[in-house]
């Protein structure tokens, strides 16, 4: 073999190997794609369950006391996982205390409180529809942070969130809304800012330090106002019927769903979770339908395919 020929054949191999290691790379970053997919699906589908749950608190158990339990529930649920892991980064957690505390603050602290509220006044189903509008917000945050939304993810989320208005519109695009739907408008606003703010999380800190550091801080935010709220309004009683739901949105609500989307964001970002978000209504319907008996019309039923055209459209990965 002459020297021209060895030169040839090493470059033929050194190409091979360099078109192997990109193919490797794009199979790699399409099946992170394909996972912040599905973990930003399991937490929509669980946050569906805990509208249900909340209504069926409102009569019994007080908005701020039903928040201040969930982030205790949720705290003891997640801490045999995330103690060891939050106390090594104990020192890093105080030098981002400002991101932490303002994550927290939308998060854990105002948003939840916001839904319960709002499940004072409203029900299930437009608690659902209502909190679909924040992917809206979170792709306007992805714009102003830069981010390309393209053209298919773009027409994904407008034809979603059209289906959306008319879920809510009953049909047609007039709506009349009541104090708890806005309560609830205010909750997807906080959502969507908190969703946004992942995206800012130091790398180093660890997804469940996070996790519990939040948890804490956010049942501390609320003590004042839940100690208010006993002197006020009284405790509520201790039943299955105010446990069970405490317990749904403590620990799959809290622990698990926040922990699939906080994972979804470092993904595949807040503008494509944010539009997976949309099945709520879709999954809030459903519900209706197996534990309450709702029934969906014709109406309905194109709303969702709406909004599910919209998610096949936005959450797909490009080629």
């Amino acid at each position: 073999m002459t020297v021209m020929d060895r030169v040839r054949t090493a470059s033929t191999a050194a190409g091979a190997l360099a078109g192997g290691g990109a193919a490797a790379a794009a199979g790699t970053k399409k099946a992170a794609a394909g996972l912040g997919v599905l973990l930003a699906l399991v937490a929509t589908v669980v946050w569906s369950g805990s509208f249900v749950a909340t209504r069926g608190m409102a009569d019994t158990v007080p908005p701020v006391q039903a928040v201040f339990w969930r982030w205790i529930i949720a705290a003891v649920a997640v801490a045999p996982f995330a103690a060891r892991q939050a106390w090594r980064q104990r020192a890093l957690l105080r030098r981002h205390a400002g991101y932490v505390s303002l994550a927290t603050l939308f998060g854990v602290t105002l948003y939840n409180t916001l839904v319960h509220q709002a499940g004072l006044t409203t029900s299930a189903s437009n608690m659902g529809m209502i909190m679909a509008a924040s992917p809206v917000v979170m792709a306007l945050y992805a714009r102003l942070g830069g981010e390309r939304l393209g053209v298919r993810r773009s027409f994904g989320m407008l034809l979603a969130a059209f289906g959306v208005l008319l879920l809510v519109g009953d049909g047609s695009l007039g709506f009349d809304f009541g104090a708890g739907d806005l309560w609830m408008f205010g909750a997807a606003l906080s959502f969507a800012t908190y969703s946004a703010l992942l995206k800012r999380k130091p790398a180093e800190i660890g997804g469940l330090s996070f996790l519990l550091a939040t948890f804490v801080l956010g049942a501390l935010m609320l003590a004042p106002a839940y100690a208010v709220s006993l002197t006020v309004q009284g405790g509520f009683e201790v039943t299955s019927a105010t446990v069970g739901p405490l317990l749904y949105v403590g620990v799959f609500s809290s622990a698990v769903a926040f922990f699939a989307w906080n994972k979804a964001i470092s993904l595949i970002g807040a503008a494509r979770a944010g539009v997976v978000y949309y099945l709520q209504p879709v999954c809030v319907a459903a519900l209706g339908l197996l534990l309450l008996g709702e029934r969906t019309g014709p109406a309905q039923l194109l709303c969702m395919a709406l909004i599910l055209g919209g998610v096949a459209l936005g959450s797909a990965t490009r080629r």
